[in-house]
């Protein structure tokens, strides 16, 4: 019984995947990545010969060049630790499925694996496969964003090497706005931002709006989770999204539609061709996405070059925390594995290393989880790097600012059905058919409380 009702809530996920975040295909996979789905999966073999055999799974092409990259970096330092790793890339949908019926029969599960944060509570249910890394964590612990840790943790141990830290930020068109009088920099709490876009809508006739409000995603409700300080799973047994945070996100939202300073996303969110044809096409002056969203900026809009800029977000209140994590990836280790220990040492390296966050920044281009990068200007200002191009202003400056602000809303099994609740019908009802808000939330609780019994 227990197999078939994780196998039920792995599934909805993936359904989710498809109805929700699959505008152009889903909210982190690209063009590459949907026509990947309708081929085999690509096996590439790292490594000497003589040197500790691995395999892995992962769902990204670009993470795996990151992790050629280390790998022979770390095969030139360590000459007495040779490693070979097979590497396996899956479509996102396929890898999940596979990793999940491997741990659930217990054969078959690969030596490492890259875990989508979404996903990755669906692997921590009774005992765990994975080994507990905090020994090996320990050495980078005191130059880490700890919140990105504990994103992959259970009772107090790690079970999960990040990726990135997915601080959130505002991303404000200077263009528009320095035509029309605003000042982004000047823009510190909602209210700021609501004068600017009513301003905005005067000096554009409505032509131009201040911010688009998603119905197929809840970056907007896990940021105001994160100025308040709180989540709707503090307590994961009983899901809470009758939130203070959520209805003044909603309800103010709601203003802004009426106010006609800001329009649904089309397509649902940001992060789809929808999405980027309005950020492109000039219609949208400013929203809150992830760090990681720079990608976007390079590969699908590259002639707004020289456009954005990189803030902290606005708050409720002066003094609230200004950020969270968003999105991610963790990297696991089979405890079972013949070099479980090997592959444990090399992927914190890897990954939580400085030489290792520097090359997370230089090849994928997040923000590494070791903020002694952050610091280093000959890394961060690299004018050679395309980020840096890119933008008005350096990525880093506003992660610097906003380092001690970047919450944590963890993720758990009821996580899944919370999104899907809100992203299927309470978000359209509120935003698009401009329901009640108190009474919307209360129907979700009612919905998903049902959902945990």
């Amino acid at each position: 019984m227990k197999l078939r009702k994780k196998l039920f809530s792995y599934f909805v996920i993936l359904l989710m995947t498809v109805l929700v975040f699959g505008c152009s295909s889903n909210s982190s996979s690209s063009k590459e990545d949907k026509k990947k789905e309708e081929t085999k999966p690509e096996v590439t073999t790292v490594g000497p010969d003589d040197g500790a055999k691995l395999d892995m799974w992962l769902f990204t092409d670009l993470h795996q060049q990151f992790y050629t990259e280390m790998l022979n970096r770390w095969n030139d330092q360590h000459p007495d630790k040779q490693i070979q790793i097979k590497f396996t890339v899956y479509p996102y949908a396929d890898m999940h499925t596979k990793l999940t019926l491997a741990v659930q029969s217990g054969k078959g599960i690969p030596d490492l694996a890259d875990v989508e944060i979404s996903q990755f509570p669906n692997y921590l249910d009774g005992e765990v496969p994975w080994l507990k890394l905090n020994d090996y964590v320990e050495p980078y612990k005191a130059d880490l964003v700890t919140s990105r840790l504990d994103a992959y943790a259970k009772g107090g141990n790690y079970y999960g090497v990040p990726t990135h830290v997915g601080a959130m930020v505002m991303y404000y068109n200077t263009e528009i706005l320095q035509q029309n009088g605003i000042d982004y920099t000047q823009i510190k709490t909602w209210d700021d931002f609501t004068a600017a876009g009513e301003k905005l809508k005067e000096a554009t006739n409505g032509e131009i709006y201040m911010t688009t409000v998603d119905t197929g995603g809840g970056d907007w409700l896990t940021l105001a989770m994160s100025e308040y300080g709180e989540s709707w799973v503090k307590d994961p047994e009983h899901a809470n999204v009758q939130l203070k945070s959520i209805e003044n996100m909603l309800t103010m939202q709601q203003e802004w539609l009426e106010k006609g300073i800001a329009e649904v996303t089309p397509g649902g969110h940001i992060d789809c061709e929808e999405g980027y044809s309005t950020v492109v096409n000039g219609k949208v002056a400013a929203f809150p996405k992830a760090i990681w969203y720079m990608s976007r900026f390079t590969d699908y809009m590259p002639e707004m070059s020289g456009k954005f800029a990189i803030a902290p977000a606005p708050v409720f209140e002066e003094g609230q925390p200004r950020s969270n994590g968003a999105g991610g990836t963790g990297t696991v280790i089979y405890k079972d594995s013949k070099n479980a220990e090997l592959a444990a040492e090399f992927m914190t390296w890897a990954k939580l290393s400085e030489e290792g966050g520097e090359q997370i920044w230089n090849i994928l281009g997040f923000d590494p989880v070791n903020t002694k990068v952050w610091t280093n200007q000959a890394v961060t200002h690299n004018p050679e790097n395309k980020y840096v191009k890119y933008f008005v202003n350096n990525p880093f400056d506003t992660l610097l600012e906003i380092q001690d602000e970047i919450n944590l809303i963890k993720t758990v099994p009821i996580t899944t059905t919370i999104n899907e609740v809100f992203n299927l019908t309470t978000l359209n009802e509120i935003l698009e058919n401009g329901a009640d808000v108190k009474e919307a939330l209360k129907a979700a609780q009612e919905e998903i409380d049902f959902e945990q019994e």
